[in-house]
């Protein structure tokens, strides 16, 4: 299985090399622009339990993931593991990262770069947020499609593009695992660049797609509500997800169980 760690609690260990080193969304930002300002790149991944069944089955990803810079706890069912071993997680997603970036990049006019998702979705999404947060500096953008199988041609393509724009991060929209592996690849042709995978964000955005409502999402419902719209593709994918976290919820019960502490506790009655 994997293990995920936290910063908050050393040797923090749910699931095995797999670290979630960025415990919430004020430390996610503050290390994203610390590299930015450095020039220093990096590579950030949001996982999932989506994520930790493909981690399972694709070796190639799980490379990418144990050598991505930034993790962080994105979904409800991660960051509840986390907490039953102690850790101060909190939820930091993909979509809730661009906005809040793209604000600071702004401020500090460090060029931001967009890979994905599709060109309407895109130009609308970058129109919204060039209003918003006046100022940003759009360094370039591209939608490119990328087979899972040519994945160091997509990223050679690309990079050209991404390091004469000057860009200081660049998010990647086009789904898991293909944006991490494609962020992987680019991390090594432009040492200087951060990015930022951050699936359906830009779909979001320029409404494309519609994300759950705030008060589902804080219901902590928001899978419900994805599985709502797209029974036909989220059905199977789901189901996987639940049986590896009914897996992961009985070994962390085992495991209390067998703690010294918890074997003295029954023994002395």
């Amino acid at each position: 299985m994997f293990a995920l760690q936290s910063s908050a609690v050393e040797n923090l260990v749910v699931a095995s090399d797999i670290s979630v080193n960025l415990p919430n969304m004020g430390s996610a930002l503050d290390a994203m622009m610390s590299r930015a300002r450095a020039k220093s790149g990096f590579t950030l991944f949001t996982v999932n339990l989506d994520h930790l069944v493909k981690l399972k089955r694709d070796r190639g990803f799980l490379s990418a993931y144990k050598r991505a810079d930034f993790v962080t706890a994105d979904g409800w069912p991660i960051v509840w593991m986390l907490r039953q071993k102690g850790g101060e997680v909190k939820r930091t997603t993909g979509a809730d990262l661009v906005e809040p970036l793209c604000a600071r990049a702004a401020r500090e006019a460090l060029p931001v770069f967009f890979v994905g998702p599709s060109y309407a979705s895109q130009r609308k999404a970058l129109d919204i947020l060039t209003r918003r947060y006046p100022g940003l500096r759009i360094a370039g953008a591209d939608t490119p499609h990328v087979r899972i199988d040519a994945i160091e041609e997509a990223a050679a393509a690309l990079a050209t593009s991404i390091k004469e724009s000057g860009a200081r991060f660049c998010f990647l929209s086009l789904g898991a695992p293909k944006q991490e592996l494609l962020a992987d690849a680019l991390r090594r042709h432009c040492p200087e660049v951060g990015f930022i995978c951050v699936g359906a964000a830009l779909d979001f955005i320029s409404g494309h797609m519609v994300r759950a409502p705030r008060g589902v999402q804080l219901l902590k419902l928001e899978w419900l509500w994805r599985l709502a719209s797209d029974p036909r593709r989220l059905g199977a994918r789901y189901a996987q997800c639940f049986q590896l976290l009914a897996a992961e919820a009985w070994r962390m019960a085992t495991d209390r169980d067998l703690r010294p502490d918890a074997q003295a506790h029954l023994s002395n009655p």
